[in-house]
C-alpha cells in the first residue's frame, strides 16, 4: 500500500512540475525530468496533459525513447502524435525496436513511413515482421517475438555454451532456450540455470524440460495471459498447426494484455472505450457518450412504463412513491454483485454452462438470505415511518422478490450474451438495471395495488 501511495505521489509531483513549466514557458526545465523517466512514465505524462501542450512536451522527449513512448500511450494519443510528427522523426523512432513492438506500432504509421521502414530492414527481419503481422493482434501469433534461440536435443551442454559465447548477446527476457527437432518441431526447453550448473558433457535431451506445452499460434491473447498467470511463466514457445516453433511470448507482452483486459472491463461497464483520450475533443467525447446515454434512456422508458401502469395506485398511496426507489436500488446492487462475479468468472474460465446451475442455486440462496434480512429492516422502518404494518410487509416481500430476480438475471445475462457473442462487460449492466427496475417496480406496486386498495 505504501509503495502504491509513493508511486501516486511521484506521479502527482511530476505532473505538477510539468504543468508549472508549461504555464511559465520554461520548457527547458522539463528536459532533466523527461530524460530521467522510463518511456512508460513519459507516456503516462503525455496522456495526463491537454492535447494542445503534448507536441511541446514531445519535442523534449529523448529521441531514443520515441518509439517505446508511442507504444505506451493509448491509441488516440498515439494517432494524434503520429499525425503531428514528420516522417523522418517517425522513421527514426522505429530504429532498433524489437519485432513484436514494431509490429504493434507499424500499423498506425502513415503508409509512406511503413514502406520506408520495410525497405530499410534486411530480408530476415522483414520476413520476421511480416510473419508477426500475418496474425491477429489479439492472438498468440500477434503477441509473439520470433527472435528465438533454438538448440538440438542431441548436442551437449558444452556445445550449447560455446554457441552462446559465439553469439555474444541474448534476446531480452531470455531465461530458457528452445529445443527443436531437425525439422524445427518444438520438443522442450533448456533453462539457462541448468546450462550453467549441470555437467557440460550431458546432452540437452537428458536435462531439457518437456512438461511445458507450447502455445498454439491462434490462441486468444486472454488465454495466453491466463496460461502465464497459472504457470508463473517468464516466456513461452509459440507453435503453428504443425507444432513447428514460430516464436516466443515474454512476460512484458503478457502484462500489457492483462492491463488492457482490466481497463476494457472497467471502461466497458460505463460504455467507454479503454483507448479513449482523457483530453479528447469535447464534441467527440459527447458524441460517443450520447449513444450509451440513449441506450440507457430507452431502458429507463421501459421501467417508467411499468410504473405508469400503477398510476392510480400511486395517486392514492403516496408512500409507495416514496419507498419505490429503495426496492429498485437494492435489486440493482444485488444484481450488480452477481453480474460482476459472473463476468470475472467467465473471463478467467472458472464459469461455463456446465457449472452455471450450481452457481445459480448458490446465488439464489444468497439472494433469499439478504432479501429477507434487509426486507425485515426496511419493512420495520416503513412501518414506523408511515404507521402502516401492511406497507412494511409489502416492501419486505418486494425486496425478496427483486433480489431473487436480480440473482437470476445476474447469472443468465452474461451466459446469454456469451452465447450470442456479445461482451457482457459492455452491455450487461444496462440490461440488468432494466430487469431489476421492472421486477422491483412491478412487484412492489403490484403488491401495493392488491393489498392497499381493497
Amino acid at each position: 500500500m505504501s509503495d502504491a501511495k509513493t508511486t501516486e505521489d511521484q506521479m502527482e509531483s511530476r505532473l505538477a512540475h510539468l504543468n508549472e513549466a508549461l504555464e511559465s514557458g520554461r520548457m527547458r526545465r522539463l528536459k532533466p525530468l523527461l530524460h530521467s523517466l522510463h518511456p512508460a512514465e513519459i507516456g503516462l505524462l503525455l496522456e495526463s496533459i491537454p492535447r494542445t501542450k503534448r507536441e511541446l512536451v514531445w519535442r523534449l522527449v529523448p529521441e531514443d525513447d520515441h518509439g517505446e513512448t508511442l507504444l505506451h500511450v493509448n491509441d488516440e494519443v498515439r494517432a494524434e502524435l503520429i499525425d503531428a510528427l514528420d516522417d523522418e522523426v517517425l522513421l527514426a523512432a522505429t530504429e532498433g525496436m524489437p519485432i513484436d513492438d514494431l509490429a504493434d506500432l507499424i500499423e498506425d504509421l502513415p503508409e509512406q513511413v511503413t514502406r520506408e521502414v520495410l525497405h530499410s530492414m534486411d530480408v530476415d527481419n522483414r520476413e520476421r515482421l511480416e510473419a508477426v503481422l500475418s496474425y491477429p493482434s489479439d492472438s498468440a501469433g500477434g503477441l509473439m517475438n520470433n527472435d528465438t534461440i533454438t538448440v538440438r536435443p542431441d548436442v551437449s551442454l558444452d556445445v550449447v555454451s560455446r554457441y552462446l559465447q559465439q553469439r555474444g548477446t541474448l534476446p531480452d527476457d531470455t531465461e530458457s532456450l528452445f529445443v527443436v527437432s531437425r525439422y524445427g518441431r518444438y520438443l522442450g526447453m533448456l533453462s539457462l540455470a541448468k546450462l550453467v550448473t549441470l555437467d557440460p558433457e550431458r546432452d540437452v535431451s537428458e536435462v531439457m524440460n518437456t512438461d511445458l506445452e507450447a502455445l498454439p499460434v491462434d490462441m486468444a491473447a486472454a488465454q495466453v495471459a491466463k496460461r502465464f498467470q497459472d504457470l508463473d511463466l517468464i516466456s513461452a514457445p509459440v507453435v503453428d498447426e504443425n507444432e513447428k516453433l514460430v516464436g516466443r511470448i515474454t512476460i512484458d507482452d503478457v502484462v500489457d494484455v492483462i492491463r488492457d483486459e482490466a481497463e476494457h472491463s472497467i471502461m466497458s461497464m460505463a460504455g467507454l472505450d479503454e483507448e479513449e483520450d482523457v483530453f479528447a475533443p469535447i464534441a467527440r467525447s459527447a458524441r460517443r457518450r450520447a449513444t450509451w446515454l440513449g441506450a440507457n434512456l430507452l431502458t429507463a422508458f421501459l421501467a417508467a412504463q411499468v410504473v405508469g401502469l400503477f398510476e392510480a395506485t400511486l395517486s392514492q398511496v403516496v408512500a409507495l412513491a416514496v419507498l419505490m426507489p429503495i426496492v429498485a436500488s437494492m435489486g440493482g446492487i444485488g444484481g450488480s454483485q452477481t453480474l460482476t462475479l459472473m463476468i470475472r468468472g467467465l473471463s478467467l474460465g472458472q464459469i461455463g454452462f456446465g457449472n452455471a446451475k450450481t452457481l445459480l442455486i448458490k446465488e439464489l440462496a444468497v439472494a433469499v438470505i439478504n432479501g429477507v434480512l434487509w426486507g425485515v429492516v426496511v419493512g420495520v422502518v416503513a412501518q414506523v415511518w408511515f404507521g402502516n404494518p401492511t406497507l412494511g410487509v409489502i416492501i419486505a416481500a418486494a425486496l425478496v422478490v427483486n433480489q431473487i430476480g436480480a440473482a437470476i438475471a445476474g447469472v443468465a445475462i452474461p451466459l446469454a450474451m456469451k452465447k450470442m457473442g456479445i461482451d457482457p462487460a459492455l452491455a450487461g449492466s444496462v440490461v440488468l438495471t432494466t430487469i431489476t427496475d421492472v421486477i422491483g417496480f412491478g412487484a412492489f406496486l403490484g403488491l401495493g395495488t392488491l393489498f392497499l386498495l381493497r
